[in-house]
């Protein structure tokens, strides 16, 4: 009986993560469609000269989107409308992939979704302020990385450079 449980909440929870993925896919081909990245990239003219203002601003909308949607479909969603215009402004797709990922990853620990605080606070039985409260110095020090990821694109490129 335990096993047939398991299987059925499996189940569910691939169906869940399935269907998100489906509507992800489908809003992502509506939004390559309509031609989005073009349009972002007439209105976002001047904020693509500068790379470090638009990753900058790139962070900043990562973030408010990470707070309220899951990883996968930020990914699924976003990646290919943000990723043409980071390749205007001049920015390594390498390096943009990386911030993306990281800042996405950033998302699953701020509230109010927060992913991994709630399957931490499940796991734990905890309610969800000590958790919040306990990974704070970590996102102190996930926005200070951030802030230097941004600044400073070397740090992501220069490994690489040396290895290839």
């Amino acid at each position: 009986a335990g096993v047939y449980r398991v299987l059925i909440d499996a189940a569910r929870t691939t169906g869940v993560v399935m269907f998100l993925c489906g509507a992800a896919t489908a809003a992502s081909y509506m939004i390559t469609l309509a031609d989005l990245p073009s349009e972002l990239a007439r209105s976002m003219g001047p904020l693509l000269e500068n790379p470090m203002l638009f990753m900058a601003v790139v962070a900043l909308f990562l973030l408010a989107v990470g707070m309220v949607m899951d990883l996968t479909p930020t990914i699924l969603i976003l990646a290919p409308v943000l990723a043409p215009l980071a390749g205007k402004a001049g920015i390594d797709p390498v390096y943009f992939g990386f911030v993306f990922i990281f800042i996405g990853c950033l998302g699953l620990l701020t509230p109010p979704v927060g992913t991994v605080l709630n399957v931490v606070a499940g796991v734990g039985r905890l309610r969800m302020e000590p958790v919040i409260r306990g990974v704070m110095p970590f996102l102190a020090v996930y926005f200070a990385m951030l802030a230097l990821l941004i600044v400073f694109p070397s740090i992501v490129l220069a490994p690489l450079r040396l290895m290839f």
